[in-house]
C-alpha cells in the first residue's frame, strides 16, 4: 500500500474505538496477568511514540534498544519516549520531546495521527500512553547513547508477518518471566512494548 494510502487509512481507524485490553493481552506475559498488579497513587505518567515514515516503497517505523544498565527495562526493545514532565503541556509533546532526545528525530516535523490505549506497566510502575504520528520523508537518526544502544528501522509488513511470534521463558532480574514475543531482527519484543504492537496490528487489521 503506498504510504499516503496507509496513513490515511490508519488516521481514519485510530478515530474509531479501540480495541485496548482484548489485543493487550495475547501478547502479555504469564506473570502479568498471574500477578494482577494494578496502579497506585505513585504510579506516574509516561508516553512513548510510535513513528512512521516512508522509505523506498517502505513503511517504517523505529524501535530502540535499550543499554544494559542497572534499571528493569535494561537491555530490552522499546519504542522511544518516557516520562511525563511538568514543562510538558500534555503527553503527546512528552512523546515528541523525549522523541528527539532520544533518536535525534525533528519533533516539529511530526504529525500526530492520534493514539492507542494507555498501558500500565507494573515493573516500573508506570502508565504509558502510545502517541501515534507520522514523518513525510526518512529521518536520520542521532540516538542518546546514553538512553540507547541502537534504532532498528523495522519494515511494516515484517512487524504483520505472523511467523515472528514466538512464546519463550526470560530471566529478568533473576525472575523466570513466561511471554509471548515478536522477533524482530534477531531481537525478542516483549512486554509492554509487544502489548502496544498488538493493539497497533489490530487496529491496522481491521
Amino acid at each position: 500500500m503506498p504510504f499516503n494510502d496507509f496513513i490515511s487509512t490508519l488516521d481514519t481507524q485510530l478515530r474509531q474505538p479501540l480495541p485496548g485490553p482484548e489485543a493487550h493481552l495475547k501478547m502479555a506475559s504469564a506473570t502479568r496477568l498471574r500477578l494482577k498488579v494494578q496502579p497506585n497513587e505513585k504510579t506516574r505518567r509516561s508516553a512513548v511514540l510510535i513513528l512512521f515514515y516512508p522509505y523506498r516503497d517502505q513503511i517504517l517505523l523505529p524501535l530502540i534498544l535499550r543499554p544494559k544498565y542497572d534499571g528493569v527495562h535494561a537491555g530490552q526493545m522499546a519504542f522511544p519516549g518516557g516520562r511525563y514532565e511538568k514543562t510538558d503541556e500534555n503527553l503527546i509533546r512528552t512523546a515528541l520531546r523525549e522523541a528527539q532526545e532520544e533518536i535525534g528525530i525533528k519533533a516539529s516535523d511530526v504529525h500526530v495521527l492520534g493514539k492507542l490505549t494507555e498501558l500500565f506497566i507494573p515493573p516500573s510502575n508506570f502508565y504509558v500512553l502510545p502517541v501515534v504520528g507520522k514523518l513525510a520523508y526518512k529521518p536520520d537518526f542521532y540516538p542518546d547513547p546514553r538512553e540507547v544502544e541502537a534504532v532498528l528501522e523495522v519494515n511494516l509488513e515484517e512487524l504483520m508477518d505472523e511467523n515472528i511470534v514466538g512464546f519463550t521463558e526470560l530471566d529478568v532480574r533473576g525472575i523466570t518471566i513466561e511471554a509471548p514475543f515478536y522477533d524482530i531482527q534477531g531481537h525478542k519484543v516483549w512486554g509492554a512494548t509487544a502489548m502496544m504492537i498488538s493493539e497497533l496490528l489490530t487496529v491496522i487489521r481491521q
